[in-house]
């Protein structure tokens, strides 16, 4: 009998299950319901006594159900004097709340932090946070693995010869550099301006994409604006009509797809660190992290180091 288990939330069973396959072990049982008044029950199904708990759970939409369904979890797994409790999120819930923009604000991504050490978390296992200091309001180890080496090892083989990876704004031109040097080619950034907390205005492309594809690159796409807009700036800027895009987190918000419903955009790459769309898009490839988390679980129940993970 293994000594730990691997626990799903509902923002995770897929992956979960496939992670459990790959460990050759049976996924552990638990059930979450949703009375009618809002409030979320949890009860796990089997006994966790001393063994160390994998809580595989992604706090992405609906961010705040997702986030006390985890909390919840967490607290059930502890009153049943479960061993060591791994928080594994493969997608962070308020990361881009990582700071204050103006006076007499959270920072959420903190207060998510500090719920979770409260109830009890040992460790935290995260891919490619959307701001790296979130690892610093944890007093618990905090591995944040990423999701690059298995996007680039699925493009290395999709993309045309001579793409260039483009940043679609400031924040993501270190990104952008790391995927340009998996994948052999340079980087080209578009300088955007922000008008609101949902607009923005892209004012030039630096660096020559005229003739060229392109691939843009973020850590994740969430109404697909920003992407769009930097489609419609290569694309003025001469780019070849040929654009895919890759991100680690896909939440496709609100109007995501029909922003990136686009006859330049022939790809769109992203992972399963969140459930995809239900209806069938025939564009976007889902890139399993499977192999990535067992691997990573595996490591951390043998002891062994997970350097070449980063």
């Amino acid at each position: 009998m293994s000594s730990y288990t691997l626990l799903p939330g509902s923002g995770g069973r897929e992956l979960a299950a496939a992670v459990a396959s790959r460990l050759g072990i049976a996924l552990g049982a638990c059930e979450v319901e949703r009375f009618p008044d809002g409030e979320t029950h949890v009860q796990v199904l089997e006994p966790v006594r001393r063994k160390e708990v994998f809580l595989l759970h992604s706090t992405g939409p609906p961010v705040n159900e997702n986030l006390v369904e985890l909390l919840a979890l967490i607290d059930a797994c502890r009153r049943a004097a479960a061993g060591p409790i791994t928080a594994v999120l493969p997608y962070f819930g308020y990361c881009r709340s990582d700071k204050r923009h103006a006076r007499r604000e959270p920072i959420a991504a903190s207060m998510v932090a500090t719920c979770l050490q409260a109830l009890g978390v040992a460790h935290v296992v995260t891919i490619d946070l959307h701001a790296s200091q979130i690892e610093g309001f944890f007093h618990v180890p905090v591995d944040n693995l990423t999701a690059e080496p298995s996007l680039c090892a699925t493009l290395r083989e999709q993309l045309s010869p001579g793409t260039v990876v483009v940043a679609p704004d400031e924040g993501a031109v270190k990104l952008a550099t790391r995927y340009a040097r998996r994948l052999g080619t340079r980087v080209v950034v578009a300088h955007k301006e922000r008008q609101s907390g949902t607009e923005t205005h892209l004012t030039q492309v630096v660096g020559e994409v005229k003739g060229y594809p392109c691939l843009i690159v973020d850590d994740m796409i969430s109404t697909g604006g920003t992407i769009r807009e930097c489609v419609e700036g290569l694309l003025a800027a001469g780019a070849r009509p040929e654009i895919t895009v890759a991100a680690t987190h896909g939440l496709f918000t609100g109007q995501a797809r029909e922003k990136l419903t686009h006859p330049a955009i022939r790809r769109i790459y992203v992972t399963d660190t969140l459930p995809p769309p239900v209806d069938a898009w025939p564009v976007l490839e889902v890139v399993s992290l499977a192999p990535l988390l067992a691997t990573a679980i595996q490591r951390f129940t043998g002891n062994g180091s997970i350097s070449d993970l980063f």
